[in-house]
């Protein structure tokens, strides 16, 4: 669950999803940052308000291996750990994401009726105009359908980066293909997840970097989110460290 397309794997499966053209390099690389952002909307989905999300990334090859968080600054916001084991290959990429939550059974507890975590495989293509990605739950806390069963919860999303007055774009739409109550689900505003197919996320997100002196800049971005299905709107704003 991610804020920022631009950052590794990770980033790319929690927050807006886009995965980059890679190029396999011949050296590990490693990354650390975090992003301060004015809320945590997931998946067209409200899961927090101010947070601080850190991120740390190795890479090899086309493998990687990331580790995400968050952590909002009010005392009932969802603390989250999320680990991500991906692999790209020019436009292809392929990853399998640990999401756990607290305040349910501790971090080593993985039975399917008593866990917080979720597991998730993805795959997907960036075609460079357009980028595609497909997400299924297949273990964990992964929701269930309107009969009651497993429903091996899934989304896909479908968005599109260009560039206009100055600023990096991205136009994303993200849906649920099938009924679940994994996504969608909300008591404030009177729904109980997706009873099909639902469209759950048209999103535009703008970014740019904000010099803050002749050496120094911090990247910072702005999306706008609406949710179909629940009738959520949200806006957030973002700087990355």
């Amino acid at each position: 669950m991610k804020m920022n397309f631009k950052k590794v794997v990770l980033l790319m499966s929690m927050a807006t999803a886009v995965p980059a053209i890679s190029v396999a390099q011949d050296k590990v690389e490693a990354s650390v940052g975090a992003d301060l952002v004015s809320g945590y909307i997931w998946r067209g989905q409200d899961l927090g308000n101010v947070s601080i999300q850190p991120s740390l990334s190795v890479s090899y090859k086309g493998l990687s291996l990331s580790a995400w968080g968050t952590a909002g600054i009010e005392a009932d916001d969802t603390k989250e750990l999320d680990l991500t084991l991906g692999y790209t290959t020019g436009g292809f990429s392929i990853s399998v994401t640990d999401y756990f939550f607290d305040g349910g059974p501790g971090y080593f507890h993985y039975g399917s009726k008593n866990t917080n975590h979720t597991f998730e495989a993805q795959i997907g293509y960036d075609f460079g105009p357009l980028a595609v990605n497909w997400y299924t739950n297949f273990a964990g806390y992964d929701g269930v359908n309107k009969d009651g069963d497993r429903a091996y919860s899934s989304y896909i999303s479908v968005a599109a980066p260009f560039t206009m007055g100055g600023l990096d774009w991205t136009a994303e739409v993200g849906a649920t293909p099938w009924a679940t109550d994994f996504y969608n689900a909300s008591e404030a505003l009177g729904c109980s997840g997706s009873n099909g197919f639902a469209v759950s996320d048209i999103s535009l997100e703008a970014s740019k970097e904000i010099k803050i002196t002749d050496s120094f800049s911090v990247p910072a971005f702005a999306k706008v989110t609406w949710n179909p299905r629940t009738e959520g709107a949200y806006f957030v704003f973002g700087l990355s460290f």
